[in-house]
């Protein structure tokens, strides 16, 4: 499935079955044990602590893609990429430079690919700093990352269906059940 933009320069679907998804967690850097922030002062790091406010980012995705725009959900700005290979924060993240695929990998990590800069990913060092894209690859430990949700989100408000109980089905009792059921309850 691909994004496409159209004159008015807004992203949207490119089929009509798909909706867009918005989804609040964290990324957990696996060099810098913190997870990713995006500043006020549009800088991104893997300095936040659990629970940081700008540690929380909303992930918007299609339903049936793994490409996926990242913001910060305090300040509002997408994480993009720049030719450079440098992450940076932007107001509007409506370039493919701001589009990031999801792979899923062996060690249940997930990297995140910049859908402009193929083979270039999103990277950080042990200090938390944005590593170089051009640098990076896949099975890096830089560009590993795992989701999480932010401390003090509740499960229950994450559920999007409803969960209905399933009708227990009432059985006449037999004679092996009465005759058991009459027992256990003492013969009375």
């Amino acid at each position: 499935m691909r994004l496409r933009t159209s004159r008015l320069g807004c992203l949207r679907l490119s089929d009509r079955t798909s909706r867009r998804l918005t989804r609040t967690y964290q990324l957990y850097s696996r060099t810098s044990g913190k997870h990713v922030q995006v500043l006020a002062n549009k800088r991104v790091n893997a300095n936040g602590d659990d629970g940081a406010v700008h540690a929380k980012l909303e992930v918007e995705t299609d339903s049936f893609g793994s490409r996926v725009r990242i913001k910060g959900a305090k300040t509002g700005y997408y994480i993009c990429m720049n030719k450079r290979g440098k992450l940076i924060g932007k107001r509007k993240g409506r370039g493919k430079d701001c589009i990031f695929t999801e792979i899923v990998l062996e060690n249940n990590y997930t990297a995140l690919q910049n859908a402009k800069y193929e083979g270039w990913y999103m990277a950080f060092t042990r200090k938390g700093r944005p590593r170089k894209a051009s640098k990076t690859k896949q099975h890096q430990r830089e560009a590993h990352f795992m989701k999480r949700l932010p401390r003090g989100h509740l499960l229950s408000e994450r559920r999007p269906f409803d969960v209905l109980p399933l009708p227990v089905p009432v059985h006449p009792l037999s004679k092996r059940t009465k005759h058991s059921h009459h027992q256990r309850s003492g013969g009375r």
